[in-house]
C-alpha cells in the first residue's frame, strides 16, 4: 500500500511537472509570436516614415495612417551617432521633467531589439535609427505564466506546510494519549506491588532481598511518572547536571554486561546548574547510555562530557561502537526507526521530544563514523 501510495505522487508529481512545462512554453511560444508581430509593425512604421522622407511630394495619406495607426510599441528616433531625436508612446511629462528619462530609455530598448535603420546619405554617413520596446502585452504573455505558477506553488507550500502540522500535532496527540494510558496502567499494579512488599517486611523476609524487591518497585513507579509526564507542561527546576549525569552513569555502569568502560568529563566544574525537569532529563541520559551499551556489544568506552558555555551547556555522549550512517543521522530520531533486533525504536524519537519540547534544547548526532562510534549532543539554554 505504501508503495502504491508512492506511486500515485510521483504520478503526480510527474503530471504537475508536465503541466508546469508546457505553460512555459506555450507562453514563450506566443511571446516569440507577439515579438516577430511587433517588429513587423515597427518595419512597416519605420517604411512608411522612410517612404514620407524620400519622396516629399507624394501623397502622404496612406503613410501617414500607418504612422498614426501604430500607438502601442515605443519608438525612439535618433541620429547616426545615436543623439535623440523624437520619439512616441512613451511618457512625454516624465521626458519633459526628466533629461536621462529618454536615455535609460533607449539603453535599455538597445538591449532589447536590433534597431531598424535609414540611411539618407553615404558620404558623409547620414541615417535615422529606430530603436523600440515591447507593449504591455508582451511583458504580460511572458511573465503572467510565470508570476502565476509562483502563487500555485506558494499556496501548495503552504497547503502541505499545513498539513504537515496537522499530522504532527495529530501524532503529539496520540504520542501523550498513549504515554498517559501506559501510566494509568501501570499505577494499579505499582500500588499492589508496595502493598506487597510492605508485607514481605512484616513477614521477616531476608531484608536484602526485600531492598532489592523495593528497588524494582522503585524503578517501576520512576517509568509510570515519566510516561505521566509526557504531553503535560513539566516542572522544571534548579538541578545541578554535574550530580544528575553522574548518578544515572553509575545506575547504568552496575547493569552494563561486559567490559565497557565509562567515564564522566566536566572540566572545571564540580557543579553546574540547569533548569531540568530530573525524571524526563535522567530519561533521556539512560537512554542514550542504553543506545550507546546497544551498539558497542559488551566492549569499549562510552565518555560523557559536560561543558559550560556562555549562553549554553553542552553535554555529549561519546561511544566506540558501530557508529551511524550520515544518511541515517535524521532517521534515528523518528519513530519505529531501529537497526536492533528487539525494541519499537521510539527511545531516541521521546528524548528529542522531551530535550527540544519540554527543555527547549537541541538533540542530535554531533559527529559518527561507522565502526568508530557515535557522540549525541545535547544543548541546554542556561
Amino acid at each position: 500500500m505504501i508503495r502504491s501510495m508512492l506511486n500515485w505522487r510521483s504520478f503526480l508529481a510527474l503530471v504537475a511537472i508536465v503541466i508546469v512545462s508546457a505553460t512555459i512554453f506555450y507562453s514563450q511560444y506566443l511571446a516569440k509570436k507577439i515579438a516577430a508581430d511587433e517588429r513587423q509593425k515597427v518595419e512597416l512604421w519605420v517604411a512608411a516614415s522612410k517612404s514620407m522622407l524620400s519622396n516629399p511630394g507624394m501623397d502622404l495619406t496612406l503613410p501617414n495612417l500607418i504612422r498614426n495607426g501604430q500607438q502601442s510599441i515605443p519608438i525612439i528616433e535618433t541620429n547616426e551617432a545615436d543623439s535623440i531625436m523624437g520619439y512616441i508612446n512613451l511618457d512625454s511629462a516624465r521626458a519633459a521633467g526628466d533629461r536621462n528619462y529618454l536615455y535609460h530609455q533607449l539603453k535599455k530598448f538597445r538591449s532589447e531589439n536590433h534597431p531598424l535603420e535609414i540611411k539618407l546619405s553615404d558620404s558623409p554617413y547620414i541615417a535615422n535609427r529606430y530603436y523600440y520596446g515591447h507593449t504591455t502585452l508582451l511583458d504580460e504573455v511572458r511573465y503572467y505564466p510565470l508570476i502565476q505558477l509562483c502563487i500555485v506553488a506558494l499556496f501548495i507550500f503552504f497547503i502541505l506546510y499545513s498539513i504537515t502540522i496537522r499530522n504532527k500535532a495529530t501524532q503529539n496527540q496520540l504520542w501523550a494519549g498513549m504515554a498517559k494510558e501506559t501510566a494509568h496502567q501501570l499505577g494499579t499494579p505499582v500500588s499492589s506491588l508496595e502493598g506487597w512488599v510492605e508485607m514481605l517486611k512484616e513477614s521477616g523476609m531476608d531484608l536484602r532481598t526485600v531492598q532489592e524487591i523495593q528497588k524494582d518497585v522503585d524503578r517501576l513507579k520512576l517509568v509510570s511518572d515519566r510516561f505521566g509526564k509526557i504531553g503535560s507542561k513539566p516542572q522544571l527546576e534548579e538541578r545541578d547536571l554535574v550530580i544528575q549525569i553522574r548518578n544515572m552513569v553509575e545506575y547504568i555502569r552496575k547493569r552494563a554486561a561486559g567490559k565497557v568502560q565509562f567515564i564522566l568529563n566536566s572540566p572545571g566544574k564540580e557543579m553546574l546548574w540547569a533548569r531540568i525537569s530530573s525524571p524526563l532529563f535522567d530519561w533521556v541520559i539512560e537512554n542514550l547510555l542504553k543506545n550507546a551499551l546497544d551498539a558497542m556489544e559488551g566492549k569499549g568506552s562510552i565518555t560523557v562530557t559536560i561543558q559550560d558555555q556562555e549562553k549554553e551547556i553542552l553535554v555529549d555522549v561519546a561511544d566506540t561502537g558501530k557508529g551511524i550512517a550520515a544518511k541515517n543521522w535524521q532517521k534515528v530520531f523518528k519513530p519505529g526507526f531501529t537497526t536492533k533486533k528487539r525494541g519499537w525504536g521510539l527511545g531516541l524519537s521521546l528524548s528529542k521530544r522531551i530535550i527540544e519540547q519540554y527543555h527547549k534544547g537541541q538533540l542530535f548526532v554531533r559527529q559518527s563514523e561507522p565502526g568508530k562510534g557515535t557522540t549525541f549532543r545535547i544543548v541546554l539554554k542556561k
